[in-house]
């Protein structure tokens, strides 16, 4: 195959679009920018258009990831439709967090998902909580960058690490500098390209004269199994297991609470999260037509020959597969920009999540607690360009890395979403239950073992058992690690209230001084707690002659 000189023209044209795009958006938020510059780049001032807030939240979680995923499941023999379910899984959580997430985030004004974390847990927890978010966000960015490379290897071959290191370029460097607000407008112009190029090529791909009618093969064996798919006796709860995980475990993720966060108000962020979600559903339905449309085709009968890409192990390629193909030259070529597209919403929204936290949750909260605005700003770009140098580094070793995400994506399951709930939804646990919850819920996911990085079980849940080599855990114990952290952080957040509380262990075990916990309502406005509202009750840590206040700053008493 020779090089695709039009495509890659169309590409750079497209990229440097982008990049323009990225570049007017941070001259428009330096035009904006009051008092708080930080507030500006990782919520956009709490004042982001409506429209543009919606295509951003939607862009985000249609990533390159999302349509080249949900292709290959439902053309894999084994899978089919019935196993596609981050549609409705991704739909169903933005629902969750628009009903009950988005106004106790709001209220408080809250720039990251790990405030309120740090602000009922203390510094420690906040630190090792981010653990597995950054990890997350990391591998997030890589993954999607090593799909890119494969894609633009099979429709323009060239070498996967040129675009690799191209796209994660473009995407740092707009990132860099506009914040939220470049991303947000870049999101607009790559979601709007992502469902024009992709509805576009539906009808030359189901048209192809080597593919049968996808009404047909949904339910008749034509060239593999209907693409319709089943779900085995044994396997129901897995797929309950990997359901809940994404409804329940796409919340907790940085890039979501940043898009509600950044509304004018928080009826708009409720209605965003809805509408969101109904919008990732729809972007489902192109990359679930190609998936059947591979399921449906004779192989044999286009350039790609036999085996069929299943049989070689290619079935993560499905989508430019086909598009590369079963579709003219131009339209692969267009299909191409639309996972390219995809794959720059979704990395700068993870490259700008992870940085975020790092500056303003470890670095100000933590590392250097009088640090200046300009101070938070210069770590948050410096960070931009570590996380990102590291995720390009990664994404050239695609297929442990793809893995590391979806390992890194449970561990935020279940370990952030347990926590995000206390310190939201149930009062009084506290720093003990965290840790407590913290580390018996990383054992429990450690000893269940992981059959993609080779890593045998320790714990074996019923219907565990051996496949091509590998240990399967067919019982849904994702979700049980998930509740098992909960029911720990609330127990031993109990459990130590009380045996601290009644005297039951020496005073100088209590090394998150939970004894000296005073409830205090303020009724009337202090110089020394200017930022705290009244009418509300806060613990105050009597700590020799001063009093710490929930956020961790310390004034005179």
């Amino acid at each position: 195959m020779a090089l695709n000189i039009g495509g890659l023209v169309g590409l750079i044209v497209f990229y440097l679009i982008t990049l323009v795009i990225g570049v007017w958006a941070s001259w428009k938020s330096k035009k904006e920018k009051r008092e708080n510059p930080t507030e500006m780049a990782i919520v956009g001032g709490r004042n982001m258009n409506f429209w543009v807030g919606l295509f951003t939240a939607t862009a985000t979680w249609v990533g390159g990831a999302y349509i080249n995923g949900t292709a290959e499941i439902v053309y894999l023999p084994s899978r089919g439709l019935v196993w596609v379910q981050a549609p409705a899984g991704f739909a169903l959580a933005l629902l969750i967090g628009g009903l009950f997430f988005v106004n106790p985030m709001r209220s408080k004004n809250y720039l990251t998902m790990m405030d309120p974390i740090q602000e009922a847990y203390g510094n420690m927890m906040g630190s090792l909580l981010f653990i597995p978010s950054l990890i997350a966000d990391v591998f997030w960015f890589a993954a999607i960058l090593a799909s890119l490379g494969a894609t633009m290897k099979v429709i323009l071959d060239i070498q996967g690490y040129l675009a690799i290191i191209i796209s994660a370029c473009t995407v740092i460097l707009y990132t860099l500098l506009g914040g939220l607000y470049s991303v947000a407008y870049t999101d607009v112009i790559q979601l709007v390209f992502i469902m024009a190029s992709l509805w576009i090529s539906i009808p030359f791909a189901m048209t192809n004269f080597a593919t049968e009618s996808i009404s047909y093969t949904i339910d008749h064996s034509v060239f593999q199994a209907p693409w319709v798919g089943k779900i085995e006796a044994h396997d129901i709860g897995r797929w309950l297991d990997d359901f809940l995980y994404l409804v329940l475990g796409a919340i907790p993720w940085q890039t979501y609470f940043q898009r509600v966060l950044s509304a004018s108000s928080a009826k708009q962020a409720r209605l965003i999260s809805y509408l969101s979600g109904m919008g990732c559903f729809t972007l489902a339905i192109p990359s679930v037509l190609i998936g059947a449309v591979a399921a449906s085709t004779d192989w044999n009968q286009t350039g790609y020959g036999l085996p069929t890409p299943n049989d070689r192990g290619e079935s993560a390629l499905i989508l430019p597969l086909v598009l590369h193909c079963l579709c003219p030259t131009y339209i692969s070529v267009c299909g191409l920009g639309a996972i390219a597209a995809a794959v720059m919403s979704s990395g700068d929204s993870a490259l700008l999540s992870a940085s975020s936290m790092f500056a303003h949750n470890i670095y100000r909260k933590i590392l250097r607690k009088k640090a200046t605005e300009k101070d938070v700003l210069w770590v948050m770009r410096a960070s931009m360009v570590a996380f990102g140098a590291l995720a390009t580094i990664l994404a050239f070793y695609s297929h442990s890395i793809y893995d590391l995400w979806l390992l890194g994506g449970e561990l935020v399951y279940a370990l952030l979403f347990p926590q995000l709930c206390c310190v939201l939804f149930i009062p009084n646990t506290n720093t003990y239950g965290s840790a407590a919850g913290f580390f018996f819920g990383f054992l429990l996911r450690l000893l269940a073992g992981e059959p993609s990085l080779k890593i045998p079980p320790l714990i074996c849940y019923p219907g565990c058992s051996l496949v091509d080599g590998a240990y399967v855990q067919r019982f849904p114990f994702k979700t049980i690690t998930m509740l098992i952290t909960l029911l720990t952080i609330v127990s031993v957040s109990y459990l130590a209230a009380f045996v601290f509380k009644r005297n039951l262990l020496p005073r100088k075990w209590d090394v998150f001084a939970l004894q000296h916990r005073i409830p205090v309502a303020l009724k009337k406005s202090s110089s020394k707690f200017p930022y705290l509202p009244l009418g509300h009750e806060y613990d105050a840590f009597v700590i020799s002659p001063s009093i710490v206040d929930m956020q961790g700053r310390k004034s005179g008493c």
